[in-house]
Parts: C-alpha cells; sequence; structure tokens
C-alpha cells in the first residue's frame, strides 16, 4: 500500500513508545485532519523494523470493508487475513461505524497475537464504549488539523506574514496542499468536507431531523467565537429569528457537535480558586477554514479569528485549556499540562486604549506562572510589560513547548 504523505512528527512522536506494547491505540479527531495517513505512517514504520510484519487494514470509508458492519463481520475478517507465522498488526480506520466494535477489540486484545491501532471520528462513542470495556487497556492520542509549522511544511512555504494570512484564512486541512490557494477551490472543497462531517457524524449519527435548526446553531457559533454564550442565551437568540428551540434541545446538539470534534467546547475557571462554572461556555472551531465556509471570512472578525488560533494551538501543544473568571475579569486562557501553568491574553494590536485590560488582568494574578499577551503587533522576538511577555502570533504559532 503506496500513499505519499509529510510525515506529522507530532503524532509519530506520541505512537512511537506504544508500538509493540499490549494496548491498544486509539486515534481520535475530526474526520479529514490526516488520522488516516497517520496510520500509513504508522505502517511504514513498523514495516521498515519488520519486512515480516503483517499488516491487517481495514477502512470503514471504503465500499470494499463495506460488508463489516458489526464486531462479528470484524473478528471474522481479522481471522481470515491472520498470519500465524509473523507478527500481526490490525489498523482499523472510523471504527465507530462498526456496531459493537469494542467486544471485538476486547476479544482480538485478549487473544495477544495483535497489534491493535483503530481512528474514530466521535468522541462520546469512543470514549464511552472504550472506558466500560477496555479501562486502562488503552492510549488515546488526539489529531488536529494542521498546525501553523505544518501548514508551511506541507504548502513549502516561508513563515511571513502573507503565510499567516493563508493560514488565518483557509484553515489547516491536510489535503488543501493538492489544490491552488484561493478562495473559490478551497471554500468549495471544504464546503463537502463541512457537509460530510455534519450529514455523516451528526446527522446520520443521532438521526437528527431538525437539520436548519442544526445549521442556524452553526452558523450562530461561528459568528460568537470566542464569546461567552449559554444554551438559555442560544434559544433567545433564535427565539428573536422565529424559531423556538427549548435550551435543553440546544445542549443536546451542542453536545453532538462537540462529540464530532467539529467545534471544542471551553469551561470558564476560577482562577483564584478550583471552581469550574457550568454555564457560559465558550466555543472554538477546530479548524477555522471551515469556519469560514460557514460564515465568510471577515477581517473585522480578526480578534475572534485569532482566539480561535492561538487556542487551537494550545490544543496541539497538549494543554488544557479553561476561560479563566477573576472577580468580573475574564482571562482569555488558563493553560494547564502537568505541573506548567500559564496565562494567555489575546488581541489583534495593542493600543493605548486596551493596553490595560489586556496586561492588568494578568498582573492582578497573585501566582507566579508565566504570564502572556500574544497580538499581531510588529514585535522583534519577545517584549515585556510590567514583567509579563508580549509576543507576535507567529512567534507564539511557530512554539512547540511553553516554559
Amino acid at each position: 500500500m503506496i500513499k505519499r504523505y509529510i510525515k506529522r512528527k507530532i503524532y509519530i512522536n506520541k505512537v512511537k513508545p506504544f508500538i509493540d506494547k499490549d494496548i491498544i491505540k486509539v486515534i481520535v479527531g475530526q474526520r479529514r485532519v490526516g488520522k488516516s495517513y497517520l496510520l500509513f505512517q504508522i505502517m511504514d514504520l513498523i514495516k521498515e523494523e519488520d519486512k515480516t510484519a503483517n499488516i491487517i487494514y481495514i477502512n470503514k470509508e471504503l465500499n470494499e470493508f463495506e460488508k463489516i458492519r458489526n464486531y462479528q463481520d470484524l473478528l471474522e475478517y481479522v481471522k481470515k487475513e491472520e498470519n500465524k507465522k509473523a507478527k500481526n498488526y490490525l489498523f482499523v480506520d472510523e471504527i465507530q461505524d462498526i456496531d459493537k466494535f469494542e467486544k471485538a477489540l476486547r476479544s482480538l486484545k485478549a487473544e495477544g497475537k495483535y497489534d491493535i491501532y483503530c481512528t474514530g471520528s466521535n468522541a462520546d462513542l469512543l470514549s464511552g464504549e472504550l472506558a466500560t470495556y477496555l479501562s486502562g487497556r488503552y492510549i488515546e492520542i488526539k489529531v488536529f488539523s494542521l498546525s501553523y509549522l505544518e501548514f508551511l511544511d506541507f504548502h513549502k512555504l516561508k513563515n511571513s506574514q502573507e503565510s499567516l494570512l493563508k493560514f488565518i484564512k483557509y484553515g489547516g486541512m491536510p489535503y488543501l496542499m493538492n489544490l491552488d490557494l484561493n478562495d473559490e477551490i478551497i471554500y468549495g472543497y471544504l464546503k463537502s468536507v463541512y457537509n460530510t462531517i455534519i450529514l455523516k457524524d451528526v446527522v446520520n449519527r443521532y438521526k437528527i431531523r431538525n437539520i436548519n435548526f442544526l445549521d442556524n446553531l452553526i452558523e450562530y457559533l461561528a459568528d460568537n467565537v470566542g464569546s461567552l454564550v449559554s444554551a438559555k442565551k442560544i434559544s433567545d437568540f433564535l427565539k428573536s429569528q422565529k424559531i423556538k428551540i427549548s435550551p435543553n434541545i440546544v445542549l443536546d446538539y451542542l453536545s453532538f457537535l462537540v462529540n464530532a470534534f467539529f467545534v471544542f467546547k471551553v469551561l470558564r475557571s476560577d482562577v483564584q480558586g478550583k471552581k469550574v462554572f457550568e454555564v457560559n461556555n465558550k466555543y472554538y472551531f477546530e479548524d477555522l477554514g471551515l469556519r469560514h465556509s460557514v460564515v465568510s471570512y471577515r477581517q473585522t472578525d480578526i480578534n475572534k479569528i485569532l482566539e480561535n488560533l492561538v487556542f487551537s494551538h494550545l490544543q496541539v501543544l497538549g494543554y488544557q485549556v479553561t476561560v479563566g473568571q477573576l472577580e468580573d475579569k475574564e482571562i482569555d486562557f488558563v493553560c494547564e499540562k502537568h505541573d506548567k501553568k500559564m496565562y494567555i491574553q489575546v488581541a489583534y494590536k495593542i493600543t493605548d486604549e486596551n493596553k490595560k485590560r489586556e496586561f492588568e488582568n494578568l498582573l492582578e494574578i497573585k501566582d507566579n506562572y508565566p504570564k502572556m499577551v500574544v497580538s499581531m503587533d510588529d514585535i522583534k522576538g519577545e517584549s515585556e510589560y510590567k514583567g509579563i511577555k508580549h509576543i507576535n502570533v507567529i512567534d507564539f504559532l511557530s512554539i512547540d513547548t511553553i516554559t
């Protein structure tokens, strides 16, 4: 199986320590972010180490695997493809499309004859079923659309303001490397990706009938990226548009979009304590290009777009992110990873009018964790204001760890 791809080292390095280990590797993320090609890279790594390795590959998006519909079909196919004289590696792409797949995985793992890798595009199904049947026996690896540095690599671009604007405008879906970067072509492709995700992973998965409401909800989220929203606020807005939907239904539909990795829900947390608030959350898009295929890219949205961009990079870096609440003030991002913590504010430009708000909010946090303001100001390297770092967004997106 020969596939042309550019290696995504971020994720390969996360998988490598678990190759040939007795633990199932579950690679999750939105459709079309490159999970399938990551599987091909892992297969090639295995073949480099062991030429006799027997690769059993199933891709539920291909018609040739249509007959594998449930866990019994999966077990039967694997047994047929097994090589008793070699080490067997099982790769299943979009495994959530196989009914009760977790039963097959549990059985195959118990036999101890297979090194198992699978991908999925539904967070609820994978975490729920696997947690029940395979608790402690699988590792989950999240894959996101291209980071800024990956975007430069895929498109063979130099690191520049012009390249950043292309990344902001078109997003990081990997397949874009095969297309000319112009609006008509790119947004035509992204609209087809959007339709596939919404149809397969939301409408069909959850048997949704009110598609018109779903479209309106997604458009509302796209318009309100980076704003605090609640189910009641959305419900009230839709009522003003002559669409009557209860807050509970809104909550259900929001969870469907989160489960499909189409948007990410970010909770608020009390900076001075450990309390996490259950209402008024923020929602960010997995991919800005997909967001722009819903509501057209507008320069006037640059503040909220930059906030989404910074959030996405924090996800790639592996940080747990919440929105900070400091009495009546808001901290854009409270980022935690193991024993590290960081506070971040995001702004388009720092002016005399907003400088106090962006920096002073951070100065009121009474701990010694690093604090940073990210903006599009022309800063060479890092600037500083009263001990708080000020960094250009290109430099922020170009780092692979935060210290």
